[in-house]
């Protein structure tokens, strides 16, 4: 009695809702398999489309099975409930199961294949025993909830097969987004398949609740007729479903290859894409919901969905053009904030709305429509998983077909296959519906569409100048006036141009320039250039045996062309995601001719942790110069599980480069990165690539030395490096930004995770740091206001008075500019050719020297101060010792210093501690005017003191005495500010001496 008491009559909105959520968790797997798997079996194409296709193979599968025996259950639902329920126990094991996989595969099985082919056989085997179990489980569901719900209500089947479509398809758009938005930076990728599958778990046992609490008693089946298989017009919707999924699949390919162009190739880029694209779907099966039932041949109606899908998606390729314009206009209009990044994602998603919607639209309704023409065939319960496992398999056909073919075809003439294939179907279907008594209307019909197709594809033109453009990053729809595109390809992976002037070229990769290089020889090497040419100079610095080596992105090739240059090198293996980037670095001719001809080059169309793994060999040398973090996958070869396999590849005393850069970013960023790799190598030190890009040079075990840079000089690189202007051993030591010793123990207590491939901290935080257009520059040790890097680093610091004079890196301007305003400050007249970086600071020499007569009067104290303290910090920490102390010799100086009032006199005292580099002295003094507040209210001489107070401490080997002060005036910024990189390095290097 009490059990008749609790029965419900669940209102059908209930199920819609679940079915939402269910939508949500199963876009979650497919993206959290995604980068699961694509850490283990690479980013490379093949990899991404196999990614893809084990999933979708699984969903066909599965729905396939359901389709074919949910009439003989007595409660679909229940059976429902129960596959959502192994989803989530399944969920809850696979990162346990996933490392343990890996491991075995990279210690044991790889390792022992000796054979390439058999290696990606191995991996490829795992990789789909690792989600195909789920994902045949993901499959079920559709096909059971709506068999389940046709049967409980069914009045309208339709409408409830287009309604369950929407729930599942919105659901899962709300996924994608918060899944790469918020879950996986708050939990990380284990956390995140955990909240899946406790979703799924909580969903099966509110599901079966609600079906055992149900008054409705169970309804029999829809079976199918006897003759059902062989009906003409059963076949002919099973095919469509097919061709229907493959052509859509086309799409959805193309237009991310396409906006990616626009929005950027960043990981939240592609989730604002994936999510426009399924809501377009929720939205047709939205649409058709209340009108499916009432139309007289359904059929017929989904061939003109099919048509006018074929039609707006061949429309999206004149539309596409227009994107440039808005993205230019909308980064042109936005300040870099964070709620400007905001709005950016906002409009980002809507300018992939206005690209997909039209056509996605009609693709809703492309599924319901077909399953509830089938179901009124007699074709019985099982059209349902029948439809959708055709569909499924046909995404999978056009996954494979556009991935493999869109190198051959380009984005424009891919797109327009899958409108070709939709319209085709669309009149196919007219055809059959039609029968042989209309085919004077049907021939009508097929010259309009034809006239209208060619018309549009015809005047669809993307110009190749928009295309190499950047957008997304300069705010220019097109590349700069008196700019050529040399080359332009659509790869596998990305969109490849080579563009730039008679006298320099860039390549870039989805308008992301990646490598650049200056053919001029009046003008300065690029930045890139120096980047290039120094990831093989600078190695060959602290190991000049180096006979191999491996070089992870190829770029222009220069980097390859700078090793083999080294007679010694034996063989140089270059490792490249994309094909087209090999075709596009030959554009760079003669300069990077060896890594192409050479017959010790050989270039390697492969992920990086692909090649490594089935390689299987170990180098002298492995370079990683990949694209910026923020483009999609690039951030997992920054992770501590990559460095800890990558290591393995090297020989005991190998050396590892990392590029990084400096622009685009923030300290946390880049501290995430260097953690992950102080926790795999022996050593490591920091150089200067240029005034925004930074070399890693770290040694797989024991200590990596000292630079010999006058090995550098000596070898057969001296003729590349002098086009650098490097020609002098300072040139080269002027570079060093830090080394592990002073690194290291800031990392330890930084409030940052190391970048991890589950945890992966730098790939959910890069993009926003490039919008924002952060820069760096707290790692640049050797450009501080103090002589920080030569007193925690004795000997490491080198005298500038060696530096070629064209050398255009920004520490040796400065130091060149220092020693300008010496010659100045001697002579008692401001320099007449003082050095570009010298020249904010010539002013206040010039008030300097003018007010020196005067240092015992009150009234120009405190402008005095100001002067000195500009021009002090400035040629202090970019002079060496005995240079900075002959400040004192100058006349103005040594007077002032005579008869200065004792407060000035005090200042004075100080600088002089630090020109001395006397750390007792320089802690005593400073602490002095802490003290006595002598620097008021002005933050910069507040930073100022207080960094020479702790410095001077800790060379005095006093780290107690730098915690303690540290301590006493930490407060200072609570108002002042964010604490300064240098005085978080040296209390935090103090701290682990207790």
């Amino acid at each position: 009695m009490l059990n008749q008491e609790l029965k419900l009559n669940p209102p059908k909105a209930i199920y819609y809702v679940l079915f939402t959520v269910s939508g949500f968790s199963g876009l979650i797997y497919e993206s959290i398999w995604s980068h699961y798997l694509k850490l283990f079996l690479g980013h490379a194409a093949y990899a991404q489309s196999l990614v893809l296709s084990i999933f979708m193979g699984g969903m066909a599968i599965g729905a396939w099975v359901a389709g074919q025996y949910s009439s003989r259950l007595r409660t679909p639902v229940l059976a429902y409930a129960l596959v959502e329920g192994v989803i989530g126990i399944l969920a809850l094991i696979f990162h346990g199961s996933f490392t343990a996989i890996i491991d075995l595969a990279y210690n044991s099985l790889l390792p022992a294949t000796g054979s390439i082919a058999l290696a990606h056989a191995i991996k490829w085997t795992l990789g789909a025993a690792m989600i195909i179990p789920q994902s045949i489980l993901l499959g079920m569901t559709f096909p059971l909830m709506t068999a389940g719900i046709v049967r409980r209500y069914p009045a309208g089947s339709g409408g409830t097969i287009a309604l369950l479509y929407f729930t599942n398809s919105i659901g899962a758009a709300i996924g994608v987004l918060v899944s790469g938005f918020w879950l996986i930076e708050a939990v990380g990728l284990p956390g995140t398949i955990t909240t899946a599958g406790i979703i799924n778990i909580l969903l099966a046992l509110i599901v079966w609740m609600t079906i055992k609490l149900d008054i409705a008693p169970a309804t029999a089946p829809m079976r199918a007729g006897p003759n059902a298989g062989a009906n003409r017009e059963n076949r002919l919707l099973l095919g469509a479903a097919f061709v229907t999924g493959l052509a859509s699949f086309i799409y959805e390919i193309g237009w991310i290859r396409m906006l990616s162009l626009v929005l950027g190739s960043s990981t939240h880029a592609f989730e604002l894409m994936l999510s426009a694209f399924i809501t377009g779907l929720a939205c047709g099966g939205l649409w058709i919901r209340k009108r499916i039932d009432n139309f007289p041949s359904p059929v017929k109606f989904a061939a003109q969905v099919q048509i006018a899908m074929g039609l707006l998606a061949l429309l999206t390729l004149p539309l596409y053009g227009a994107t440039f314009d808005w993205m230019s206009t909308l980064v042109r209009a936005l300040n870099k904030t964070e709620q400007a990044y905001s709005l950016l994602l906002l409009a980002s998603h809507g300018i992939a709305l206005a690209i997909m919607l039209p056509a996605t639209f009609c693709a809703g309704m492309t599924l319901p429509l077909f399953t509830h023409s089938l179901l009124k065939t007699g074709y019985g319960e099982k059209s349902i998983g029948r439809i959708y496992a055709f569909n499924t398999a046909g995404s999978i056909a056009g996954v494979l077909l556009a991935v493999n073919t869109l190198p051959l075809l380009g984005l424009k003439n891919l797109i327009s296959l899958g409108a070709f294939l939709d319209i085709a179907l669309g009149l196919a279907l007219l055809a059959f519906i039609f029968g042989a008594g209309r085919r004077a209307r049907l021939a009508g019909i097929c010259a309009a569409v034809a006239a209208a197709f060619l018309a549009v594809f015809s005047f669809s033109h993307i110009s190749p100048a928009q295309l190499a453009s950047g957008v997304f990053r300069y705010g220019r729809a097109y590349i700069e006036n008196g700019t050529e595109v040399y080359f332009y390809r659509d790869g596998k992976t990305s969109s490849v141009s080579v563009h730039g002037r008679p006298d320099m070229r860039v390549l870039s990769t989805n308008g992301k320039p990646d490598a650049s290089i200056n053919y001029n020889p009046r003008q300065s090497a690029t930045s890139d250039e120096n980047t290039m040419i120094l990831a093989a100079a600078l190695p060959y610095g602290f190991k000049p045996e180096i006979r191999t080596a491996a070089i992870i992105g190829l770029g222009s090739g220069l980097t390859t062309q700078t090793l083999l240059e080294l007679s010694q090198m034996e063989q140089v293996d270059t490792v490249e995601i994309e094909s087209a980037v090999i075709a596009a670095s030959r554009e760079f001719g003669d300069r990077v001719a060896r890594a192409h001809t050479d017959p010790r080059s050989k270039i390697h169309v492969e992920d990086a942790k692909t090649f490594f793994s089935v390689n299987n060999r170990q180098y002298d040398l492995i370079a990683s110069e990949p694209s910026n973090p923020w483009v999609s996958g690039v951030a997992s070869l920054f992770t501590q599980e990559f460095y800890s396999q990558v290591k393995r590849y090297l020989v005991e005393d190998g050396i590892f480069t990392q590029w990084l850069h400096l622009y685009e970013t923030n300290w946390r960023n880049i501290a995430s990165v260097l953690k992950a790799l102080d926790a795999n190598f022996g050593d490591y030190a920091v150089y200067a690539a240029n005034n925004l890009d930074i070399l890693i040079i770290a040694r797989k075990n024991g200590p990596l030395g000292m630079l010999q840079a006058d090995r550098i000089l000596n070898s057969d690189l001296h003729d590349t490096l002098g086009k650098l202007n490097i020609r002098t051993t300072a040139d080269l030591n002027y570079r060093l930004l830090g080394t592990r010793e002073i690194l290291s123990p800031f990392l330890r207590s930084a409030p940052v995770p190391l970048n991890s491939d589950y945890f992966p901290y730098l790939d959910t935080r890069a993009h926003k740091a490039f919008f924002m257009e952060r820069k760096s520059l707290e790692f640049r040790l050797n450009t501080l206001p103090l002589p920080v890097l030569e007193m925690l680093q004795p000997g490491e610091f080198y005298a500038a008075r060696n530096l070629t004079a064209k050398e255009d890196l920004l520490i040796a301007k400065t130091a060149r500019g220092a020693r300008s305003l010496l010659g100045g400050l001697l002579q008692g007249a401001p320099p007449e050719d003082a050095p570009a970086a010298a020249d904010p600071y010539v002013k206040d020499l010039s008030v300097l020297l003018l007010t020196a007569s005067q240092c015992d009067k009150a009234a120009p104290a405190k402008l005095w101060l100001k002067n000195w303290h500009a021009l002090g910090q400035f040629m202090l920490a970019n002079l060496d010792s005995q240079s900075a102390l002959s400040i004192w010799n100058a006349p103005a100086v040594k007077n002032c210093h005579a008869r200065a009032r004792p407060d000035l006199q005090q200042w004075l005292d100080f600088y002089r501690s630090i020109a001395q580099r006397n750390g007792a002295e320089m802690q005593r003094r400073a602490r002095e005017l802490l003290a006595k507040n002598a620097a008021g209210k002005d933050a910069e001489l507040n930073n100022y003191l207080l960094g020479a107070a702790l410095l001077g401490a800790y060379t005095d080997g006093q780290p107690r005495l730098v915690v303690e002060t540290w301590k006493q005036y930490a407060r200072l910024y609570r108002t002042i500010g964010e604490v300064p990189f240098y005085i978080r390095i040296i209390v935090q290097k103090a701290a682990a001496e207790l």
